[in-house]
């Protein structure tokens, strides 16, 4: 583990003192505040992992704000201690969610002991939340439709760690953007069935597949005899999805007509099938995606603003595969085992001199073209081992692949940085945390950064 943040709040600063000199080392990252407005001041630009908070401060006491921390910053854990203190003290701190409580005047042996005691805690359960959610992607009905989301960099990692934010939030509405074959909808997929909805129906509709003329049915639903050619009774895509995850592929290409009476349906909650006036509820999480520029397409009126605020409660950015190469060779193996055993090649491997030409090449069709690739090299192969000779990647598009030509910002290192972390921030849907995980820098860096570089005020 990093070093821990540790907040000492007294208001005797000789306490604070004697804490902080007691801790001092690379280990800690140490702040004190002697009243709450200044501690949640530090909370607000600090990664606190431990507060030491007296019961007893000036203009409130410490219950109340150790009740703030568990519900603001759930993840700090928090040692109590107190001059004043009896029995009923220290259990209302328990109840609270006090990790550890001290009666002054304090052993500085027994604090540096709590804290490591705390700091080991924080370990385990970090480590625990890890192994958790490898279980849920691990599980049999979840890696059945999401087993080609593989990914061990640092960008799939910050997809996969916002997949499963927003699994947990499951009445929010998502909004998936990048590129075509990028796996738009595997993640889609992971957000509903890592997800209270996972029961239910999970229904995928790519509103670019659907002629104008029948899009209102689709959505919809229709009566027998509402127009011509509706033969029986239909329930639409929001009754079929009713309780579990409506997935919206291709928003972008929704006429505007259309998507004034989606965002009726959303704000009512209720739909009426075509030729009938009745209002039929319906419960459905919304995850909608789109490889066009949706946020330009609000700009210039292309898409509704008021709708796309409803979709984009909360944003994933895949990234292309050519943003993340270290990858390939993972979904390579993956792609020539799943691909194989339906081909009856359950065998077959990728030479090193091919997996090195797939590495190098750019992937303007992203994973579904590699996957397309692998597919075509395993039936064209005679034998197990696919070679590059199986591959239709030219010199040329290797090459260009490895050595493009650096684009040098007008405004040197700052402007390329301010670049980079702009992209690492859309990429994983302005999440600060995941962003400085993407470049592998402290949270307390990356707002530096953020700060001196004016990308926040």
């Amino acid at each position: 583990m990093n070093s821990i943040g540790v907040l000492i709040i007294d208001d005797e600063e000789i306490v604070r003192k004697a804490i902080i000199t007691s801790l001092d080392g690379p280990a800690f990252r140490l702040f004190e505040a002697g009243k709450a407005d200044d501690a949640f001041a530090v909370f607000a630009r600090e990664r606190i992992d431990i507060a030491i908070l007296d019961i007893r401060l000036p203009e409130r006491d410490g219950f109340s704000i150790l009740e703030q921390i568990k519900k603001d910053y759930p993840e700090c854990e928090v040692i109590m201690m107190t001059g004043h203190g009896d029995s009923t003290s220290v259990l209302t701190a328990l109840r609270l969610g006090a990790f550890d409580f001290f009666f002054k005047p304090l052993s500085l042996s027994e604090i540096k002991g709590a804290i490591q005691r705390t700091r080991k805690y924080i370990e385990l359960n970090s480590r625990y939340k890890e192994i958790h959610s490898a279980y849920i992607l691990a599980s049999d009905e979840l890696r059945s439709y999401v087993g080609d989301l593989v990914g061990e960099s640092g960008a799939m990692k910050a997809v996969m760690h916002l997949a499963l934010k927003a699994a947990a939030a499951s009445t929010t509405s998502v909004l998936i953007t990048g590129e075509s074959g990028t796996g738009k909808e595997l993640v889609a997929r992971t957000i509903h069935y890592a997800s209270e909805r996972s029961k239910r129906s999970f229904y995928a509709l790519n509103a670019s597949a659907i002629p104008e003329s029948l899009m209102e049915s689709e959505f919809f639903g229709h009566l027998k005899g509402a127009f011509t050619g509706a033969e029986t009774d239909k329930a639409g895509c929001f009754e079929a999805a009713d309780g579990g995850t409506l997935f919206l592929d291709e928003i972008g290409d929704m006429p505007l007509m259309m998507q004034s009476k989606i965002l009726r349906a959303l704000e009512e909650h209720t739909i009426k099938r075509l030729g009938c006036h009745k209002e039929i509820p319906f419960d459905v999480r919304i995850i909608s995606a789109t490889n066009a520029d949706i946020h330009d397409m609000v700009k210039t009126g292309r898409f509704r603003q008021d709708l796309f605020h409803r979709l984009n409660t909360f944003e994933i950015t895949v990234p292309p595969l050519r943003a993340h190469p270290e990858d390939i060779p993972l979904l390579a193996a993956h792609f020539c085992k799943k691909i194989g055993r339906a081909l009856g090649k359950p065998d077959v491997n990728i030479h090193q001199h091919a997996l090195d030409v797939l590495r190098n090449y750019s992937y303007p069709g992203n994973i579904r073209e590699l996957k397309n690739m692998i597919e075509r090299a395993i039936i064209l192969c005679d034998g197990n081992q696919l070679e590059a000779k199986h591959f239709p990647i030219s010199d040329n598009e290797i090459s260009s692949a490895v050595s493009p030509v650096p684009r040098i910002p007008e405004g040197g290192l700052d402007e390329a940085v301010r670049d980079l972390i702009s992209q690492a921030l859309a990429m994983s849907g302005n999440n600060k945390l995941a962003t400085a995980k993407l470049l592998k820098i402290s949270p307390q860096s990356l707002y530096r950064k953020l700060k001196k570089l004016h990308v926040i005020k």
